[in-house]
This record gives structure tokens, sequence and C-alpha cells, in this order.
């Protein structure tokens, strides 16, 4: 038998069915698992960074959870308040007209709302109602079960027994002793739980002597909770807040918990407030067992034209060992971190941030271990930026402090105070733009020579041709000066002098100036190709660069941020192998490359091989010193290294990368690379690799994703340094070692991680002061726990695996 209802009279019923106001909120819960199907990005083979992996709801079971889940119900809500309500049962009894009966598989739906029941009453005039034996009912999103339900409707007010929810986004079900609905936006569960887990298969869950939930604050509130993973009882806490939809909220995040050889083990317990929509803070007290309490504290804004944020962490006594220059047993001590954006009016900003420790040591000890490479200088730097169409500018400053142990401030850059940036590149016709690189900056640095520097760098350029062809001239002059401090004559290119050593610089304002003219010019062939058996386009590049710079002698201009590049093939067409402006090699040189590429069918890139050399006319007389005051002889080279590139990548599941660099003039090998990295399914990657540089570096790196099951991978990172000849303090052996398993489940993620590495390592031939010379390990161990739809224990590991394996998501 089918009736109809007055719109009320459903919506009486209803809404005392749906008690469960929210959900806590399960980010990423409607994103799939990645694939190599082609049904979601994966992360490239061979990039540099991988966006985390969106929750995987893969293995949980289908949404139908409670077992009369109807998916031809309508999934929202649009139409509810228009549509008219139906009933079905065996048997209608409305006798009195104003009490109606619904007996034997009582059913009553209005648009996505359906409410099932042995027997329901429902008062015409009261909106009282109640729902008795086998009390089913589904909404958009929602679905729930229970044994009876009574309230009345003008009051949203309601009373259920025996609870079962499921949400269907969100995935967020449990069970309650009572429910009891206030108002129409909050609801109190006595007895309750709640999990993201399947149901009645629940991995973890909290559970609270009362669980509140209001749907107008999105806050979820349970009292005398307790976490729990499988039926072990995790963590407790008195008052515990989670999220019930999409918005922040003030309350404890979830502690950390590691250990490490310099703090021991560390126990955090951050707090999170919800200051305003557009500024927030956390509170993070910490306790370090080898070295004591510290706060830390983190400060973010959001102003009209203004973002920015403020980190700090304040230890009062520290009572771990001092191990590096800095004495820092028994006092407190401290780090800053500070940056802002600030728009001062159109294409001009503010830009600075300050970085300040209270010592050198202090990375050392309380450094992040799982999240950051060893940081041996603090810069800090306040600007004024600007850009336009053609052109952009900077002014402001940058100075640097200390953070290495176990070495002196002259191993700082130089500071900048102040500096000024100028560049722009404007087109004057189709094929031609005029552009110019200009600074002007003041360097300072202890025990070192100092002064000004001007660098003016103006150049005309041509770009001819078409997809086949092109020829690209290029004429540029640099003019560079110097007003160095009057006490210049104490100091040669690394610092003091002794007494009776002659300083290289004999003038207070030297200067250089000269042309430099290049001109680039390439042609691209095509063909169709095959290999084996696929189909594909192969082109063939030759390329030839000439590059003319005079000679200028530069021996006795200052080193305030000038190096000699890594030569690649890159290089094969630089203007300079210098960085920075204090030197500007002398070239007349002539580069000969060629490459072939094969694209597919879609024009994906599967093959790129070069091959160059440089070809010099003069030699190159323009040299660094070499450690001290003296400067090498002129080379006598006829030709650059042979520089030979390959990459390869003809499946999505194989990658290989591989550089190679032969010196003809001294018949040895200067650099060599091999990157070879291999998907397995979906979940797991392997990479090795090999690198050495002459004179520098030779190591051997691996680390892998190993899946085991859907559930479990392992995880594993390597790096082997052998030993260089001549290289000061420079680690050999094992540099980075870490292992870790990691368990997937339908509603949460468990990492461990141990990683054993160099914590502090000098790389380099200039002698370091007397304590620095030495290599020192740290040992850490971390465990996170991931809840699926409530957040994780820390995130730490996640950046640490991102970072430390070439693929890992």
């Amino acid at each position: 038998m089918t009736s109809k209802f007055p719109p009320r009279r459903l919506l009486a019923v209803a809404a005392a069915l749906a008690l469960i106001g929210g959900q806590a909120d399960a980010k990423g819960s409607q994103q799939p698992k990645t694939s190599l199907d082609g049904s979601e990005v994966v992360c490239p083979l061979g990039s540099f960074h991988c966006a985390p992996r969106p929750y995987n709801y893969a293995m949980c079971r289908p949404n139908a959870m409670l077992e009369f889940y109807d998916p031809t119900l309508p999934t929202t809500s649009d139409l509810r308040d228009v549509s008219t309500a139906y009933g079905r049962a065996t048997h209608v009894d409305s006798s009195n007209q104003t009490v109606y009966r619904l007996t034997g598989n009582a059913w009553l739906t209005r648009d996505d709302q359906r409410v099932q029941a042995d027997t329901i009453d429902y008062n015409d005039d009261t909106t009282d109602y109640d729902a008795r034996g086998n009390v089913r009912y589904q909404e958009a999103g929602q679905l729930m079960a229970g044994t009876h339900i009574r309230g009345n409707t003008n009051d949203s007010r309601a009373l259920a027994d025996d609870v079962r929810y499921q949400m269907l986004d969100s995935r967020g079900n449990g069970v309650a002793k009572q429910g009891q609905m206030l108002d129409a936006q909050r609801t109190r569960y006595s007895m309750a739980t709640y999990s993201t887990c399947d149901l009645g298969h629940h991995i973890w869950e909290f559970s609270g002597k009362t669980i509140t939930i209001d749907k107008d604050t999105g806050v979820g509130v349970a009292r005398d909770a307790t976490i729990r993973i499988g039926k072990v009882p995790f963590l407790y806490l008195p008052y515990f807040s989670f999220p019930v939809g999409h918005q922040r909220k003030s309350g404890f995040l979830y502690p950390t918990f590691g250990r490490s050889s310099r703090g021991g083990f560390e126990i955090s317990t951050p707090y999170y407030f919800d200051l305003a929509p557009n500024y927030d803070a956390t509170l993070d007290p910490r306790v370090y067992t080898s070295r004591g309490p510290m706060l830390a504290g983190e400060f973010r804004y959001l102003l009209p034209g203004t973002t920015g944020q403020l980190n700090v962490e304040y230890v009062p006594n520290d009572h771990g060992e001092s191990d590096g220059l800095a004495s820092t047993q028994g006092t407190s001590r401290y780090l800053i971190d500070y940056s802002d954006h600030t728009q001062l009016w159109k294409g001009w900003a503010f830009v600075t941030s300050y970085n300040h420790a209270s010592d050198s040591s202090y990375l050392y000890d309380y450094g992040n271990m799982f999240s950051h490479t060893v940081i041996y200088a603090l810069s800090s730097n306040a600007a004024i930026v600007g850009s336009g169409k053609w052109w952009n500018a900077s002014f402001g400053g940058t100075v640097y402090q200390n953070t290495n142990p176990f070495a002196t401030d002259s191993s700082l850059p130089y500071q900048q105070l102040p500096y000024a940036n100028f560049s722009m590149n404007v087109p004057l016709t189709r094929w031609l733009q005029f552009g110019m690189d200009d600074g002007v900056a003041a360097f300072s640095k202890d025990q070192n020579v100092g002064g000004e520097r001007l660098d003016l760098y103006p150049y005309l350029a041509g770009d001819f041709g078409t997809s086949a062809w092109f020829v690209r001239p290029k004429l540029a002059y640099r003019y560079t000066a110097y007003q160095l401090d009057g006490n210049y004559q104490d100091y040669g290119y690394y610092g003091l002098l002794g007494s009776g050593t002659t300083s290289p610089f004999t003038q207070q304002s030297p200067s250089r100036s000269l042309p430099i003219v290049s001109l680039d010019s390439g042609l691209v062939f095509d063909r169709s190709t095959s290999l084996f058996g696929e189909s594909y386009t192969q082109t063939l590049e030759p390329r030839l660069y000439y590059l003319y710079v005079p000679y200028r002698n530069q021996n006795n201009l200052p080193l305030f941020d000038s190096a000699l590049m890594s030569f690649d093939y890159w290089q094969l067409f630089s203007p300079n192998q210098f960085s920075g402006a204090d030197r500007q090699m002398n070239a007349n040189d002539l580069t000969g490359a060629i490459t072939t590429r094969l694209l597919d069918d879609e024009g994906v890139e599967r093959l790129s091989a070069s091959f160059g050399q440089i070809r010099y006319f003069t030699p190159q007389r323009v040299q660094l010193p070499n450690g001290s005051n003296t400067v090498p002889a002129v080379t006598d080279w006829s030709g650059s290294d042979y520089v030979a590139e390959l990459d390869l990548q003809l499946s999505d599941r194989w990658r290989l990368s591989s550089e190679y660099q032969w010196n003809p003039n001294t018949h040895v090998t200067d650099m060599g690379s091999l990157e070879l990295q291999h998907r397995l399914g979906n979940d797991g990657i392997i990479n090795f690799s090999y690198h050495y540089r002459r004179g520098l570096m030779e190591q051997y790196s691996a680390s892998a994703v190993y899946p085991l099951s859907i559930s479990w991978r392992l995880l594993a990172s390597w790096t082997y340094a052998v030993p260089i000849k001549n290289m000061v303090a420079a680690p050999t052996g094992t540099v980075d070692a870490m292992a870790g398993v990691e368990y997937d489940s339908c509603c949460v993620t468990l990492r461990l991680v141990d990683r054993n590495y160099v914590n502090q390592a000098y790389y380099g031939t200039i002698p370091l002061p007397v304590g620095s010379n030495i290599n020192r390990r740290d040992n850490a161990i971390m465990f996170e726990v991931i809840f699926k739809g409530l957040g994780s224990s820390g995130g730490q590991i996640d950046s640490l695996l991102r970072r430390d394996i070439l693929g890992y998501q």
C-alpha cells in the first residue's frame, strides 16, 4: 500500500533519524588511488619532487556497509524542500485522522531521504513521531540504523537507541548506545565510537563517554576519549576535538614520538589555535630526554596585501652535551624563523626573511633530522622587489649566520649590505631585443677584504629562424668596477695576510671592461623510424656556438661571490665558466654539438642523446687562485672535455639517464654519472645511481619502495662514498642509510623509519680551523600514525621519504 503525505510528515521522521550531525574530515576521500592505467596522473619517472599520494580507500569495502543502502536514491538534497513525501507499508492506519501508523515493512521516501522500520507512528498535530523495530534511514551522504527512535519535529529534538551510522562520502562510521539531537545543528552521542575503517572491522577507532557534533562550527568533541589501534589503547585524552567538516578548528594535534642521538627521546604535543579566518597559531611543547624541555610556536597571518609566518623555538636550560666551538651546556637557546611578503603598490612588494639561532650548534643539536639536510649557514634578507612586462628589480640586503658548530665565521659567504639589481629584456623588432643585467652591492666579511662592486651588462640579441633552423647572434658589453675598503692591502683572496706577504690587490678602485660576442646556430632534421615494433619520429640536431671574449687580467680583483661552475653539457654554450661577477673568462671558442631524439606518436620524448666539445683557439688565461694567493698557470688545452648525455625511457616503467666527460688533454675521466629507475606495480619503485667527479666525489646510491602486498611496503635508501685523495675530512663509507616499513589499510597508515647519517661533514681542500676537521654521525628513529580522516601524528617522515627516494609517493 502506498500513501501520499504532506512534506512535513516525512521531514518529522527524517529530522529525528538524521542524528549523525557531521563527520570527521577525511581528506582526499574522493581521490582514487594512483595508477598507471591512465585513470589518474602518476608522478613521472625522474621527477625530483612528487606530490603526496592521496589517501587510498581502494582497500575499503564498498560504501553499502549498512545492508539497506539503495544506490538509486539521489546523491544531493537540492530538491528535498519541494518534493512530495510518499509512504509505503503492508498496512496504514489513519482512523483518527491525526496519528498515522504504518506497519509491516514501512517506508517513507522524500527525494534523497528514506526511512524504513517495522512500525512508524506520526502525530500530524504535535509532530511527535515514534519509529520502532529495525529502523533504517538513508539520505544524501549518510546511512543510519537503530532499534528505536522518538522525537519532535518542531523542536528538532530526538532520542535514538542502539545507533549504527555510516557517512557515504567520507566513510566515517560508528555506534552509540544512545543518540540525542539537541537541536537542528547539535547532536550528542553517549557511549559512542567513531572510525573511518570498514564497519565492524575497525583497525583504529576512538570512543568517548560522550561525543558531540556541531554541524554549524564543523567541530566534534569527545570526552573521556580513548584512541585504540585494534584492541590496544593507543592514547587517552580527557578532552578530544576533531573536525566534522572542512573548517579549521582549535584543538590538540596528534603527538609525535621519536629519538635521535643528540636529543634523546622526543615527545611533542602541539595545540592548534584557530584564532580568526585570516590568522592562526600553534603552540608546541616538547621534551627531549637528553637536553630538556622546549617550547615551540608558529603564528601565521594573511592580511590585505600581506602574508607572513613566524616560527620560534625556545629552550630555557639545555643540559645536553656541547660538542661544538660554542659553549651551550646550561644556557638558554632559541631559533627564530620569520618571513613576510607585503604588497606595496602595483608591481612592487617588500619581502623579508629573518633566520637566527642562539648559537652555531643549535641546528646540530635540534635540527629536524627527517625533513632537512645539514644547514651550515642561516641567511636573512630584506628587499623591495618589483617587476613589469619587460623588467624586474630588487633593492635590499642579505646577511648570514654561521650554523656549523665546528667552523668559524670565516666559512660564511660575504654579506651584501645593501644590494640593488636591475634586469630588462625589451623587444625592439620581431627578431631583435635589447636587455641588461646590472647589479651593485656592498660586500663585507670579517677578516676578509670588503668593498663595493658595480656590474653593468647590457646586450643586443637577435633570434632568426623557423622550426627547422635558428641563428642567434648576441653582442654584450660588461663593465665591472670596485671600491675596496681602505685596508685592502692587508688581505689576500682568503683572508688576512701574514707579515711579509704581498697582497694581490694593487688598486683600491680596480675595474674591468670587455665585449662579449656570441653566435649560436643550429638545424633540426626529422624522419619517421621504428624501433622494437614501435613507430617514432627521430630528430637530428647539429649545433654550433661561437664565443669571443678578449682577455683582461683580473688577478687584482677580489672574490666576493665568484666560483668555478661545474662543467656539464650546458656549459658548452655558456658565456662564462664562473658564477658571480668577479671573474669573466676569456674565450675564442667554437662549440660543436649534436643531439638526436626519439618522439613517440603522442610527442613524448623517449630518447635523447647529445654529444659535444669546445675547441679553444686561444688559451684560457683567466684562472681562480688555488686556495692561496697563487693563480694557476694559463691552460694550453686545445679542446674541452668531450661531453655525452643520454636519457632513455622506452616504457613508463624504466628510465635511464647518464652523463660522461672525458678529458682529451689528460686522458682521464673527469665526470661520470648513471641513474636507473624502475617502477614496481603502482606503488613500488627502485633507484640506483652512481656519481663521479674527479678529485671531488665518488658515490653510489640506491633506494627503493618495495611492495610486499597491497598493504605492506618496505622503504630503504643508502648512499656510500668512496675515499677521495686530498679531500680534507670528506665523509667516506656509508654517508646516509635509511630503512623503514609502511603499512597502509583502508583507514590507517603506519610508518616506522630508522635513519643513520652524517650530521656534520666537510667537502673541500682548503684547511679548516682547528677542531673543525671532523665528521659527526647521528641516528634517528620515528614512528608515525596517519588516521585517515583525522590527520597524522606529524608528517616528518613523508618529507624525508620524498627527498631520499626518487619517485616516492
